[in-house]
Order: C-alpha cells, then sequence, then structure tokens
C-alpha cells in the first residue's frame, strides 16, 4: 500500500442516470467470483498485484469490477468497535477544531487496522475498492455522505456518516456499497457475520438513494431527487427492497397516525425482475408480535397494494417481507 494515502479527488464527468445491476442481467459472475475466492486474505500491501490477479484474466469491465468487489467484501472485516468509538466520540465533540483534530486522527487508524487486520470502517472499505479498480483501469470514485438505517438518520437533521462507491463501466455510471454487502452486525450474537449480500452492487439508483443520500447529490444518478428531509423522514428500507428494486413507497413517511379500526393502504413499485411468491406482514403491538401472510393486489405499472386494518390502540411497528426478506418498516400510532 503507497505510505501517502490521499483520502478526496476532484471528478469532473459526465454522469449518465439510471445505471444499474439489470444492465448485466445477461453476464455471467462465476469467473469472476470464482476468481475473488481464489485469494483470501491476500496482502494488502501491493494492490497493484492484488488488483492483477483478480482482473487480468477477465473479459469485461462488469466482470473485473465485480471480482474485486466481491474479494473486499468476503476477505475485509468490518470494525464495529471502531465505529462506535469513532461514534461516541464525534457525538461528544462540540468545538470545529476539535472534530477536525480527531477525524484526521481517525483516518491514520482507519488505514492503519485496514492494512495490518484486514478490519475497517465504510471509508476503508471504499477507498480500498477505488484503489482496486484503479488498478484495474476502471475510473471508481468514493462519494460520502449519509447512511440511514435503524440505527441512523431516522428523522431529525442528519449526520453524514457513511461512505460507498460509483464506478464507470462502458461509459455509465454505477452505485455500490461493498460494507453493507459485507455483512452485518448481530446485535443478538455481540459480533459481526460476514455473508455475502449481492443486494448493493451496481443497484438501482432510484432504490439506492431510499438509504444512502450524497453530500453531492449528483451522485444520485437521478432526474428526480429527493429532498434530505424527505429522505430522514421517508419509510425505512432494507436490502430485501434494493433487491426487488422497490423505488416508490406510499405513504411516503415512517411515522403514520390511523384511528383504532381504520384500515390503511400500503403501496410499492417494483420494477426488479424478482418474482413475488409471498408478502408477509410482521406487527409488533405494545404486547405482542404477529406474522402473518398479506394479501396484495397486482396493479400495472408494477405497483402493488397491501391493506392493513388496526383493531387495537397503541404504536405498531408494521415490517413488510417480500418472499421472507424484509423490505421496508412503517411505525403507525393507531388512536
Amino acid at each position: 500500500m503507497k505510505a501517502t494515502l490521499t483520502f478526496c479527488i476532484v471528478v469532473i464527468f459526465s454522469v449518465p442516470l439510471h445505471a444499474q445491476r439489470t444492465d448485466f442481467a445477461c453476464t455471467d459472475f462465476r469467473n469472476a467470483d470464482h476468481l475473488a475466492a481464489a485469494y483470501p486474505k491476500h496482502p494488502l500491501n501491493d494492490l497493484k498485484s492484488l488488483a492483477d490477479k483478480l482482473t487480468r484474466s477477465l473479459p469485461t469491465e462488469e466482470e473485473k469490477f465485480r471480482a474485486i468487489y466481491v474479494w473486499v467484501a468476503n476477505n475485509i472485516e468490518y470494525d464495529y468497535s471502531l465505529f462506535l468509538k469513532n461514534k461516541q466520540k464525534r457525538e461528544s465533540l462540540k468545538k470545529p477544531e476539535d472534530l477536525a483534530a480527531w477525524n484526521k486522527g481517525f483516518c491514520l487508524r482507519v488505514f492503519k487496522n485496514l492494512l495490518e487486520k484486514q478490519k475497517t470502517v465504510c471509508s476503508g472499505y471504499a477507498y480500498l475498492v477505488r484503489e482496486l479498480a484503479t488498478h484495474a483501469r476502471l475510473a471508481c470514485v468514493i462519494i460520502d455522505g449519509y447512511g440511514r438505517n435503524t440505527q441512523s438518520n431516522v428523522g431529525g437533521t442528519g449526520i453524514a456518516n457513511h461512505s460507498w462507491n460509483a464506478v464507470r463501466l462502458h461509459n455509465k455510471w454505477y452505485l455500490s456499497d461493498v460494507t453493507w454487502s459485507s455483512g452485518a452486525y448481530d446485535t443478538e450474537q455481540s459480533r459481526y457475520v460476514q455473508k455475502f449480500d449481492v443486494s448493493y452492487f451496481l443497484a438501482d439508483p432510484s432504490s439506492f438513494v431510499q438509504n444512502h443520500y450524497p453530500l453531492d447529490p449528483t451522485w444520485m444518478l437521478l432526474t428526480h431527487k429527493p429532498t434530505l428531509d424527505q429522505f430522514l423522514n421517508g419509510p425505512l428500507i432494507y436490502s430485501g427492497a434494493l433487491l426487488h428494486e422497490i423505488h416508490e413507497m406510499f405513504p411516503k413517511t415512517l411515522n403514520l397516525v390511523a384511528a383504532k379500526g381504520e384500515t390503511v393502504s400500503f403501496q410499492f413499485v417494483k420494477s426488479g425482475d424478482e418474482i413475488i411468491e409471498s408478502v408477509q406482514l410482521s406487527v409488533e403491538g405494545p404486547n405482542a408480535k404477529q406474522t402473518f401472510d398479506a394479501h396484495f393486489q397486482a396493479k400495472p405499472g408494477g405497483r402493488y397494494c397491501v391493506d392493513h386494518t388496526f383493531p387495537a390502540r397503541g404504536t405498531q411497528t408494521v415490517h413488510f417481507l417480500l418472499n421472507e426478506r424484509y423490505v421496508f418498516t412503517y411505525v403507525v400510532n393507531v388512536r
């Protein structure tokens, strides 16, 4: 790895819109995945050598990027303890100069851990993907912005807390998040579980923007861009929504109010090729949790409708599952 690390670059490119994984629906990624599996825990002291091993025998740009992406996701471990320490420290610092000093030292620690332990946080993941892609002669940049999940950027004014990548393939830009593809922290087991999730690889921008909001709106890759307020207050979405390419939901806000006995109509638009075999609702009320199959209506234009009646008062969290995979969540205050 280079002794001097560059943390940001200025990029002036035209950015075509709506590039996504379905552009490569006919691409067979098995060779790329096989190469990614052939070099487990390869040292990071020579990134050019690693990039060559992963990509030189692959004929297309998308296969080269896939091999890099899968290798990083499967070989670099998320450093959850470092993430927590950074989060707690940033929240405690009030003066801009103190925050700037902490960030500078934290960046050095991120890359030291990446090189020596192959453990990192989102900025390290995004940096490594960019460097390997650059060595493979693929244009790739780091995108900084707001990542949204059950613990972060739910309401409020928002905190820029995440980094991901954009890569140019065949003169079109695509969005990917290797950090969220690599696995997740299991709170019940109190450990990081590494498991590859393809949902964030060359994702549909309309779905991706629902839990990734870039500081530079150009990198939404969308003609019609949501506001930051809409992002922070929309329904919570999960990787299943990206897998199914769900890009429009109604109601548009996470927190809803309904009367006891009222039927609420939930709708979503799906453009992905995944076939919906089942729709389930998991409803968590004040005293109980129920999961059950839900009747849904398929309408023209890829729109689906699910109606649910709330029989009891209290705050109820409503999770939607497609094919037994979580896709989005609402919180309903039933009065």
